[in-house]
C-alpha cells in the first residue's frame, strides 16, 4: 500500500480547496498535516473536526521550519506567489503552484534564481494545458495532417467578467492586470501546443470601456441606489439573467464605481522564433452564451480549432473534401484539466512521474504576459530577449524534469 502523503498549504482559499477535492477523488492516501494562513484561528474553526491533526500556522516560514512534509500548494493571492515559491525552493519539496507565478519583472527573476539550482519539483496550476480537449489538440497537430502551424488566433470571451470588477479581485494591484490574470493560462496552452517554438515579440493593447462610472468609491450592490437600472444588479443578476451562483448581493461591489481596477478587453499579437504569429483577444463583457475560449490553428495543408465550452474540434483538410468535428466529452472545470494537475501533482511527490506543467511554462507565461502589459501600457512592440529569463525557463525545465524523475 501506498505511503500517507502529508500535505503542507500555504494559502488555504477556495482554488486550492478546490484542486484538493480533485486529488481525495482519486482514492491516494493523502492527508493535509499543516496550512498556514493569516486567517488559521478562523480556518481552524471553520474545518471543525476536520481540523484534527492539522498543523496551523500564521506564515509559510513557520510551516517550512516545522517539516515532516511530501509536498506544498501555494495558494495565496496572486502578489505573494514568486516569494513563497522562493521559501520553498531550498526545501526540495514538490511544489503545486498557483498561476500567475509572478506579477512583476522583479518577482519573476526572484524566482528564476531560486528555483535554478534547486531540486524542487514544480507543478504549476495549468489546467489548460492538460485538459482532454487540448491533448486531442496536440495530436491532430502532431499527425502532421495540417502541416506546420503558421497562424493561430485564439479567443477568450469571458462570460463571468462581473468577478473582476465585483469582488476582491477588482484590485488589479494584486492581480497584475487581466493579461497575468487571465491571458496566462491561454498564452500558455498556446506555447505548449505549438511545441519548441518559442515566442520573440509581442504587441498588445487594452480598453476600459464598460467597467467604468462615476459610482462613489466603496458602493456595495445591497445599498445601490440604482437597483433596476443596473444590469449587474441582483434584480438582473436573479431575476432576469436566471443565476444562481457567482457573487452574491451582500459581497459584491459596484462595477461602475470609482474605484474599480482591471482592463475588461485585451488583445495581443505574438510573434515567434520560427516568423508565425499569434493573435489573442480577450475581454469582460459577455455574458451566457457568448462565452467563447479556444483557438483556430491553421497549417497550409489544414485548420484544426477547439472551444472549452461548446467541446467542440472541428478540423478542416484544405487540400481534400474532408471536414470532421467532435464532441470532446470532458466537461468537468476547466475541461478536465483539474484532475490532470491533481494527479499529477501526486504523482511528482510520489516520485513517479515527472511534472507535465513545469515552472519554465510558469515563467515563459508570466514573462509574455508581463511583456504584454508592459506594450499596452507604452504603444510599443517588446521583446521577449531577457537573457536571464529566457535561459532560467529552459534551464527549470530541465531541473525539474530531472528532479520529478527521481
Amino acid at each position: 500500500m501506498a505511503a500517507m502523503l502529508k500535505l503542507g498549504i500555504i494559502g488555504y482559499g477556495g482554488r486550492i480547496r478546490g484542486v484538493l477535492g480533485s486529488m481525495r477523488t482519486l482514492g491516494e492516501p493523502l492527508r493535509v498535516a499543516a496550512i498556514a494562513d493569516p486567517r488559521h484561528e478562523a480556518i481552524r474553526a471553520e474545518m471543525g473536526a476536520e481540523a484534527h491533526g492539522i498543523r496551523f500556522h500564521a506564515d509559510a516560514a513557520a510551516l517550512l521550519a516545522e517539516g515532516g512534509l511530501d509536498g506544498v500548494m501555494i495558494g495565496t493571492r496572486c502578489s505573494s506567489h514568486a516569494r513563497l515559491a522562493s521559501l520553498v525552493a531550498p526545501t526540495g519539496l514538490p511544489l503545486f503552484l498557483e498561476k500567475p507565478v509572478a506579477t512583476s519583472i522583479d518577482d519573476l527573476r526572484l524566482l528564476a534564481r531560486a528555483f535554478a539550482a534547486s531540486r524542487c519539483p514544480v507543478v504549476v496550476s495549468f489546467p489548460l494545458r492538460l485538459a482532454p480537449i487540448v491533448a486531442q489538440v496536440r495530436r491532430i497537430i502532431d499527425s502532421g495532417d495540417l502541416g506546420p502551424i503558421e497562424h493561430v488566433q485564439a479567443l477568450n470571451n469571458v462570460p463571468y467578467g462581473d468577478a473582476y470588477f465585483m469582488s476582491w479581485m477588482r484590485d488589479e494591484a494584486e492581480l497584475g492586470g487581466m493579461f497575468l490574470q487571465k491571458a496566462t493560462h491561454d498564452f500558455d496552452y498556446i506555447n505548449h501546443l505549438l511545441g519548441d517554438r518559442r515566442p520573440v515579440m509581442v504587441a498588445a493593447m487594452t480598453a476600459k470601456r464598460v467597467n467604468t462610472g462615476d459610482m462613489p468609491a466603496g458602493l456595495k450592490c445591497a445599498d445601490c441606489p440604482k437597483p433596476v437600472e443596473c444590469l449587474e444588479s441582483p434584480h438582473h443578476r436573479f431575476y432576469t439573467r436566471k443565476l444562481t451562483d457567482g457573487i452574491q448581493p451582500t459581497d459584491a461591489a459596484c462595477g461602475f464605481a470609482v474605484d474599480t481596477g482591471n482592463e475588461d478587453a485585451g488583445s495581443a499579437l505574438i510573434r515567434y522564433d520560427s516568423g508565425m504569429h499569434v493573435s489573442y483577444s480577450q475581454n469582460f463583457v459577455t455574458r451566457r452564451d457568448a462565452a467563447y475560449r479556444g483557438a483556430r490553428l491553421i497549417g497550409y495543408r489544414g485548420t484544426v480549432e477547439f472551444d472549452f465550452h461548446s467541446r467542440i474540434v472541428r478540423t478542416v483538410h484544405h487540400h481534400r473534401p474532408i471536414t470532421t468535428s467532435s464532441l470532446n466529452a470532458s466537461g468537468e472545470l476547466h475541461g478536465g484539466g483539474d484532475i490532470e494537475l491533481a494527479i499529477n501533482f501526486i504523482r511528482v511527490m510520489q516520485g513517479r512521474e515527472a511534472s507535465r506543467s513545469p515552472l519554465s511554462a510558469g515563467v515563459l507565461s508570466a514573462y509574455l504576459c508581463l511583456e504584454a502589459r508592459e506594450s499596452a501600457r507604452g504603444g510599443m512592440f517588446r521583446a521577449l530577449d531577457d537573457v536571464e529569463l529566457c535561459g532560467a525557463a529552459l534551464a527549470v525545465s530541465e531541473m525539474g524534469a530531472a528532479a520529478g524523475s527521481r
